[in-house]
C-alpha cells in the first residue's frame, strides 16, 4: 500500500478514499471495480518494506484493536529509561526550535511597538514539559558551548537558548543546506550567547561614532533649515556598523571596499565613514557647482573615495554615485568590484569587498535585487560574497504597514534564495550591532558568500526634512517622539556601568560641533598622501574629443597570423558539423580565399586588441555562441564526457602575452547584467566591455540603467565609461518583440556628446569601430545597432585589405559607379535596409538615384554627409528612408535637430519614406510585414509624398 501512496496522483484528498478501497480489496477482491482490482493485484506482486514478503494486512482492524486496548488500559507502560530518552529527545527539539525560530521572539524593535508573537514551538509545554521538569538535568550535546557544561537543568538550557537567540540579535541560518556553514554560525553565536564583551576603549569608540552620526544630522538640521538631506536619525548605529566593518575588513586583508547605498544616511556615511570634509559638504548645501560637471546632481547622490587607516593597514573606500532609483546601484557596485578584483588577480575576492546598504521597503520591493543575488555564485559575476546591511527603519516613505509593502515575514527573506545567514539586530544595542557586523565580515571571509545584517531602527523625521510623518503614521511617531535616541540610551548605559563619566557624552557633542564649525572632522581616519597600488589612472582619458584621430589598421601579415590562431582547434576536439564548417570558412577567410563575414570581422577586432594589450569582456544572453549563430567565441566538444568540461575559447589562446579575453553567457537578466557591465567599465578603462542584447528589443528591460547611468553618468557625476552596447535590430518579419532595438530612444538621449550611436553594415566597419573604441583615448559609451540578417548576407562582406587599410567611416557614399550628373535623387538610410534598396535599384536598372549610408548617427557626421551630398549637383529630392515606423527610428531626432535640413541645399526638398506611425514597433503578420517592407523600398524610388 505504501508503494501505491508514493504515486503523486494518489496523494492528497484522494488518499482516504483509496485506503478504504484497498481495505475492501483485502477483505474481498471481488468487492471493488475491475480496474482497481487489476491495479491492486499488480501492487501485491511488488516487494514489501524491508525483508517482509508476506501478504498485506488490512489496517482498520489493527487500528481498532489499539483503540480498544487504550480504553481498557492494557497498553504496555514503557520503562523509566524510555521516558527519560523521550524527554532528552524533546530537549534537543526545544534547542533546535530556538535555533530555527528564536528570532521570532528576539527583541529587535527599538520602538517596542509589536507584542511578542505566539510561537508554540518555543514553549516547553509544547513538548510536554511541566514546571517540575525545569530542575531536571539533561545532556546539552551540541548546545554545550552555550551552557558551559555537558549537562544542565532544563531551566539553564532554556535561559541560554533565549539569551542566545531571543535577545538583541535574531539569527536566521538553519535553512542553509551546507552543514559546515550552519555549524560555523552556530558555534560563534552560542559560545558567547550572542552577547559580546567589549573593552572600555571599544565602547567609547562606539559612543563616539553614535555621537558623530547624531550630531552631524542635528547640526545640518539647524544650519540648513528645510533642505533635503534624508537624515540618518534613528538609525545612527549604521555608522557603528560601518566603522566596525571597515576595521574588521582591514584586519582580514581587504584592500578596497566599494559601497553602494541610497539617499538615507548617505551624507552621514560620506562624512563619518569615508572622511569627506564637512566644508565640502557645506559647499554642496550652499549650491556651489562643480565646474567640470555640465549638469551635476543633488548632494545625496554624489559619490566619493578615500584611503583610510585601519588596524590592519590602509583600506581604500569608494562610495558609488547613484540615482534616486532605489537598489539599481547594487549591480553597478558588483561590476566595479569584479573589475577591481580581476585587476589585482584577486580570484577569491579576499582583497576587494562589496558592501550594499539597503532600505527595508526597497530591498524586498525592487526586482533588480533578485537578479543581482542570482549573480552570487556564478562564474562571470560572483565577487566572493557581499556584505548587505539593511537600514530597516520600518517604513517606506509613508508606508509602514507590512501588509502593504511585502508578503514575507521579514524584508530580508529574499536573501534566503541564496541560502546565506541573516542577522537581525536591534539598532538601540550598538554592542550587538558591532558583534553581528564582525560576525558577518568573518563569515564572508571564511566562505566567500553573501551575508546579511538587518539593522532594525526607526526614522526620526519624515521621508525628507520637508515631510510630516504624523499625517500617515500617528501611532508610530508618538513612539518615535518619545524615544530619547540611541546615543542617549547608550551613553546612559555606559555611565551606569562606570565606563565613562556622566558628563562625557555632552562633552563629546560639544567637541564634535566645534570641529564642524571649523569645517573639519574630529575623528579623521583619512590618509591624505597614501599611494594606492592597482589604482587606475583616468587622466589620459580626460578632455579627449570625438574628432581625435586614431589608426585602426592592422598589417595584413598580422591579420593572417591571427586568423590562423583563432581557427586553431585542439587535437581530439570534435566540433558540431555546422560549427566545423564555419571555422573552416574562417580559415579560408584568413587566407584570402573567401571574403570576411561579420563574425570573422568581429573576431579579428578582438584578437588585434588583445595583442595590443587591451582586454575584452563580452557578456549577454547566449553571447558565447551568439543568438544568431554567428560568433562561436566559445566552442563545445561534441564528445566531452562531463557537462562542465570540453569548452574551448580560441581568443584565450592566441598568444602567451595577450591580454585577457572573457565571453560570458549571462544569467537571464537585462537590468542587473547591464548595470554590472556599466560598473565594470567605470573601473576598467583599458578593457573593451560589451553588453549584448539577445535581441535589441529586450534592452528596454534595462531602461533605468541606460537613462540614469550610461547616457547621463558623465554629465551628472563626471564618471567616464567606455561600455559598448550591442543591440541586434532589423525588420525581418519576426514581430513586434524581435525587430526593433528602439533606436529612437537612444537618439532622444543624445546631447552634450554624451555617447556614440552607430549602425555599422559591413565586417570592416565593425572591426574598425570596435578598435576605435579602445585605441582612441576617449571613454564614452558606444551604442552599436547590430544586424541580424546581415550576419550571413552575401553582399555584407569585406576583404582583409579593408581591415588592413581602412578606417571606420561615419558615412559611406555611393558604392556603384553612377554618373553624378544624372543623379536627381539621393536616398539617405541606415542599417540593413541599404542592401534592400541596392538590390531594388539594380534589379530595376535605376541610375538617377544615389544611396548614402549613415553609419554613425551621433555625434552626427555633418561634414562627412555634406561632402557626399556635394557630389550630386543636380539633385532635387533628398529622401530619408527607414524601415521603422515614422514615429520611431532616427527621423524625428534628425528633423528636430535640423541635421538633415542643414545638409540639404536651398533648391532641394527633403522627404520621408517609412512605415506608417505605429504604437507597436512592428507588425506580427508576416504577409503584412512583406507588404510594408515592399512599400518602403519602392517608395524610396517612387512618387514622394511626405515632406519634412
Amino acid at each position: 500500500m505504501k508503494q501505491m501512496l508514493s504515486n503523486s496522483y494518489l496523494f492528497g484528498t484522494n488518499t482516504p478514499y483509496i485506503e478504504e478501497l484497498y481495505e475492501d480489496y483485502l477483505a474481498n477482491p471481488a468487492s471493488v471495480e475491475p480496474q482497481w482490482r487489476d491495479y491492486f493485484d499488480k501492487l501485491s506482486t511488488l516487494p514489501g518494506v524491508g525483508s517482509y514478503t508476506g501478504p498485506d494486512v488490512a489496517h482498520g482492524p489493527v487500528i481498532a484493536s489499539f483503540a480498544e486496548r487504550a480504553k481498557d488500559g492494557t497498553l504496555h507502560t514503557p520503562p523509566k529509561s524510555v521516558v527519560a530518552d523521550e524527554k532528552q529527545a524533546k530537549v534537543t527539539q526545544l534547542i533546535n526550535a530556538y535555533r530555527f525560530l528564536g528570532n521570532r521572539w528576539a527583541q529587535l524593535d527599538p520602538l517596542k511597538r509589536i507584542e511578542r508573537p505566539s510561537v508554540p514551538e518555543l514553549e516547553p509545554s509544547y513538548y510536554g514539559f511541566t514546571e517540575a521538569d525545569l530542575g531536571q538535568s539533561f545532556a546539552t550535546d551540541s548546545f554545550s558551548a552555550a551552557v558551559g557544561a555537558d549537562h544542565a537543568t532544563l531551566r539553564e538550557i532554556l535561559e541560554a537558548a533565549r539569551q542566545t537567540y531571543c535577545g538583541s540579535i535574531g539569527a536566521e541560518y538553519m535553512y542553509i543546506s551546507d552543514t559546515k556553514k550552519k555549524l560555523w554560525v552556530q558555534s560563534r553565536l552560542e559560545a558567547l550567547r550572542a552577547t559580546p564583551k567589549y573593552s572600555t576603549e571599544e565602547k567609547k569608540r562606539f559612543l563616539e561614532r553614535l555621537t558623530a552620526a547624531e550630531t552631524l544630522e542635528r547640526y545640518l538640521h539647524t544650519k540648513y533649515v528645510g533642505q533635503k538631506r534624508f537624515s540618518l536619525e534613528g538609525g545612527e548605529s549604521t555608522i557603528v556598523a560601518m566603522d566596525e566593518l571597515v576595521r574588521v575588513a582591514g584586519g582580514l586583508g581587504v584592500q578596497e571596499i566599494v559601497i553602494g547605498m541610497a539617499h538615507r544616511g548617505r551624507l552621514n556615511v560620506l562624512v563619518n565613514t569615508l572622511g569627506k570634509s564637512p566644508s565640502m559638504l557645506f559647499s554642496e548645501f550652499e549650491g556651489k557647482k562643480a565646474e567640470e560637471l555640465s549638469a551635476g546632481d543633488v548632494k545625496y547622490h554624489m559619490g566619493f573615495s578615500s584611503n583610510v587607516s585601519t588596524p590592519g593597514g590602509p583600506v581604500h573606500l569608494n562610495l558609488a554615485f547613484n540615482p534616486s532609483h532605489l537598489e539599481i546601484v547594487n549591480p553597478v557596485v558588483e561590476g566595479s568590484v569584479y573589475a577591481r578584483q580581476r585587476r589585482r588577480g584577486d580570484k577569491t575576492g579576499a582583497q576587494v569587498l562589496p558592501v550594499l546598504i539597503h532600505g527595508d521597503s526597497a530591498v524586498i520591493g525592487q526586482g533588480v535585487n533578485q537578479e543581482m543575488l542570482n549573480f552570487s555564485q556564478t562564474r562571470g559575476y560572483g565577487t566572493g560574497g557581499t556584505v548587505h546591511i539593511v537600514v530597516n527603519n520600518q517604513i517606506g516613505f509613508t508606508t509602514s504597514d507590512p501588509r502593504d509593502y511585502r508578503s514575507t515575514l521579514y524584508c530580508t527573506d529574499i536573501f534566503k534564495m541564496i541560502e546565506v545567514p541573516i542577522f537581525h539586530v536591534n539598532g538601540d544595542d550598538p554592542d550587538a550591532v558591532a558583534f553581528v557586523t564582525k560576525l558577518a565580515m568573518e563569515f564572508r571571509h571564511e566562505f566567500k558568500e553573501d551575508v546579511v545584517i538587518d539593522l532594525v531602527c526607526f526614522r526620526k523625521l519624515g521621508h525628507n526634512e520637508q515631510d510630516e510623518p504624523m499625517v500617515t503614521q500617528p501611532l508610530m511617531y508618538k513612539k518615535v517622539q518619545a524615544h530619547p535616541g540611541t546615543r542617549k540610551l547608550y551613553g546612559d548605559r555606559l555611565a551606569a556601568q562606570g565606563v565613562i563619566k556622566a558628563e562625557d557624552p555632552d562633552q563629546m557633542i560639544k567637541d564634535y560641533r566645534a570641529a564642524l564649525d571649523e569645517g573639519k572632522l574630529l575623528y579623521n581616519p583619512v590618509l591624505a598622501n597614501h599611494v594606492r597600488p592597482f589604482a587606475t589612472d583616468w587622466t589620459p582619458f580626460a578632455g579627449q574629443k570625438y574628432t581625435d584621430k586614431c589608426d585602426t589598421t592592422v598589417p595584413l601579415t598580422d591579420l593572417k597570423k591571427l586568423a590562423k590562431a583563432v581557427t586553431a582547434i585542439p587535437e581530439g576536439f570534435t566540433l558540431q558539423a555546422r560549427v566545423a564548417k564555419i571555422i573552416e570558412d574562417r580559415r579560408q577567410m584568413g587566407d584570402g580565399k573567401l571574403p570576411l563575414d561579420w563574425g570573422m570581422g568581429e573576431t579579428l577586432a578582438y584578437a588585434t586588441l588583445l595583442m595590443q594589450g587591451y582586454g575584452v569582456r563580452v557578456s549577454g544572453e547566449d553571447s558565447g555562441r551568439g543568438t544568431f549563430f554567428h560568433r562561436h567565441a566559445a566552442l563545445h566538444d561534441q564528445n566531452r564526457e562531463s557537462w562542465d568540461a570540453g569548452t574551448y575559447v580560441p581568443l584565450q589562446h592566441i598568444d602567451a602575452k595577450q591580454a585577457p579575453f572573457i565571453v560570458i553567457d549571462s544569467v537571464l537578466s537585462e537590468e542587473a547584467v547591464m548595470a554590472f557591465e556599466y560598473g565594470y567599465s567605470t573601473a576598467e578603462p583599458n578593457q573593451l566591455t560589451i553588453w549584448e542584447g539577445q535581441f535589441g528589443d529586450f534592452a528596454n528591460g534595462a531602461q533605468v540603467v541606460i537613462d540614469q547611468f550610461i547616457s547621463s553618468g558623465e554629465a551628472k557625476w563626471g564618471r567616464l565609461s567606455g561600455l559598448t552596447l550591442m543591440l541586434p535590430h532589423g525588420y525581418e518579419g519576426q514581430g513586434p518583440e524581435h525587430s526593433s532595438a528602439r533606436i529612437e530612444r537612444y537618439m532622444q538621449l543624445c546631447a552634450e556628446q554624451n555617447w556614440q550611436v552607430t549602425v555599422p553594415t559591413t565586417p570592416a566597419q565593425i572591426f574598425h569601430l570596435l578598435r576605435r573604441q579602445m585605441l582612441r583615448k576617449l571613454r564614452k559609451p558606444l551604442v552599436i545597432i547590430t544586424p541580424k540578417s546581415l550576419l550571413r548576407h552575401k553582399d555584407a562582406v569585406s576583404s582583409l585589405d579593408d581591415l588592413a587599410k581602412g578606417t571606420f567611416q561615419t558615412v559611406i557614399g555611393e558604392t556603384d559607379k553612377l554618373d553624378a550628373k544624372k543623379v536627381t535623387r539621393v536616398v539617405l538610410c541606415s542599417g540593413k535596409i541599404y542592401y534592400e534598396l541596392m538590390a531594388h535599384r539594380r534589379e530595376n536598372k535605376i541610375d538617377n538615384v544615389a544611396i548614402i549610408r549613415m553609419e554613425q548617427l551621433y555625434p552626427f557626421p555633418q561634414e562627412a554627409l555634406e561632402a557626399e551630398m556635394k557630389k550630386y549637383p543636380k539633385v532635387k529630392e533628398v529622401v530619408w528612408c527607414q524601415e521603422e515606423p515614422r514615429n520611431q527610428g532616427m527621423w524625428y531626432y534628425f528633423v528636430s535637430r535640423q541635421f538633415l535640413v542643414n545638409a540639404v541645399g536651398t533648391d532641394q526638398e527633403l522627404f520621408l519614406v517609412a512605415r506608417p506611425a505605429s504604437a507597436s514597433p512592428a507588425v506580427g503578420y508576416y504577409t503584412k510585414h512583406n507588404a510594408q517592407q515592399k512599400a518602403v523600398i519602392e517608395g524610396a524610388f517612387g512618387v514622394l509624398k511626405v515632406r519634412a
